[in-house]
């Protein structure tokens, strides 16, 4: 490669990754008030790109970044772009200016710019829109957020099972009304329900007389327009989808579900499980004081209220404690190795309900495998927390207090990692939204309970 492409190779794939030296540059551009600086820095961004950088800088740079490229916004940018930015974005612009990219977007990004407008300016924005488009996005937005209905776009491709290729191609070199991007067409019968696909590139390598039924894939995975969406994201994940049609509670399809909207579902669950996990409910990396502190604040009550109840049942055992003082010293040992054992177990537990991996089929074997891993890890760290307590100490019997609990608190985290999940899920609770706090109460209860209550049988 000569020098100058390698320069040019280098150059496009600092651009693509938003380097801090790029983000700098336009940084202090945007200081600068120098908009053609700016200007010619975004020019080469791809619009996913620019919507991160959008997100990297801060506010008042967000201001103006955006009323610099709202004259030629490009609307795949505002589809790319985190809620909390979109929402800050979408307030410095027109409804005209939105409507103009809604019109733009598939049916399924231009719902996801629109969805949480305020009710006027939604309405203002919908009647700039035209008719048939805001048809659809009336329709869509009917749906319940999270299934379907609001993943799924309007566009696609559907021919009746009688026709030839050449006839499915002459009609998708006229119509003016095809989608963006697509993979396969959809077969279907005189009520417009789905009786098989033929992929793009097997029609592409067919020849024109044959007809569409004699080569089309007659097993159709349809979608319900009312399915949740990790339910989607699931069956696109179990059967190797790029596409797939939504249909209507009579079978008919009315619109088509597509592989990168099910890959963005898939991150979001992901995400949303981790931050659940955490006692955080939305992503507030982009999100105000205000907001973020509401979020937190609710978890981190209910974690000060378990806190409490560890803390009363030390209080049951004070008198313990002021007679040996090595016991407040070696009880936060037993109760953060229970504690972190659950974590393990539980986030195995949410992620793989998560997945459909952990159903009431495969249950109790689970349930079974993290008892004796419990177990076996709780003997383990017994002989070496009680080999370090008898060096630390001298005293043989604390040794094997300690020892004791440890086997007890790590065999009851393993349950409870795995048992707290499942009954909430059997309770229609979200596991990755309560397990934590009923995981480390209960590991943290009956850690200190087990080693207090040893100590005060055997040592005093």
């Amino acid at each position: 490669m000569s020098e100058a492409s390698q320069q040019e190779a280098a150059t496009e794939e600092d651009v693509y990754v938003l380097t801090d030296e790029f983000v700098r540059d336009v940084r202090d551009a945007l200081d600068a008030e120098d908009e053609a600086a700016v200007s010619a820095l975004i020019e080469p961004l791809h619009a996913a790109d620019l919507a991160d950088l959008v997100e990297l800088v801060n506010r008042s740079e967000r201001k103006a970044l955006v009323d610099l490229i709202a004259p030629r916004l490009d609307p795949e940018m505002l589809s790319h772009l985190d809620e909390a930015v979109r929402d800050q974005v979408v307030d410095q612009l027109e409804p005209e200016q939105i409507a103009a990219a809604v019109t733009e977007l598939d049916t399924d990004d231009a719902v996801y710019l629109v969805e949480d407008l305020d009710p006027e300016t939604q309405r203002a924005v919908l009647d700039a829109v035209p008719e048939e488009d805001r048809t659809h996005l009336e329709e869509s937005l009917e749906y319940e957020e999270d299934t379907a209905g609001r993943l799924m776009q309007r566009e696609l491709i559907s021919v009746p099972e009688f026709w030839t290729i050449g006839q499915t191609i002459d009609f998708m070199r006229e119509s003016d009304d095809l989608p963006d991007e697509f993979y396969e067409i959809f077969v279907v019968d005189p009520v417009h329900r789905p009786v098989g696909t033929v992929a793009l590139n097997r029609a592409m390598r067919t020849k024109r007389p044959v007809v569409v039924s004699e080569i089309m894939n007659a097993d159709v995975k349809t979608v319900p327009v009312e399915m949740e969406q990790d339910d989607v994201a699931h069956l696109f994940r179990q059967y190797d989808l790029l596409s797939a049609p939504v249909v209507d509670g009579s079978g008919r399809v009315i619109g088509v579900i597509m592989v990168d909207d099910v890959v963005d579902v898939i991150d979001e669950e992901a995400e949303e499980d981790i931050l659940r996990l955490g006692g955080v409910t939305d992503d507030d990396l982009n999100a105000g004081i205000v907001r973020t502190t509401r979020s937190r604040f609710t978890w981190l009550a209910v974690n000060l209220v378990t806190a409490i109840v560890a803390s009363m049942v030390i209080g049951l055992f004070e008198g313990t404690i002021d007679q040996m003082v090595a016991l407040a010293v070696l009880m936060p040992i037993v109760a953060s190795m229970g504690g972190n054992a659950g974590t393990q177990t539980m986030t195995i537990a949410v992620r793989s309900l998560a997945t459909h991996e952990l159903t009431a089929a495969n249950a109790w074997r689970l349930f079974n495998k993290e008892t004796a891993v419990g177990l076996a890890n709780g003997g383990l760290f017994a002989l070496l927390v009680g080999v370090a307590a008898f060096v630390w100490f001298r005293d043989p019997m604390l040794s094997g207090v300690i020892a004791a609990a440890m086997v007890i608190n790590m065999l009851a985290a393993g349950v409870a990692g795995i048992a707290v999940p499942l009954a909430l899920e059997r309770m229609n609770i979200d596991p990755a939204v309560a397990s934590s706090v009923f995981v480390t109460t209960i590991t943290d209860v009956i850690g200190f309970f087990a080693f207090l209550g040893l100590a005060a049988l055997v040592l005093l």
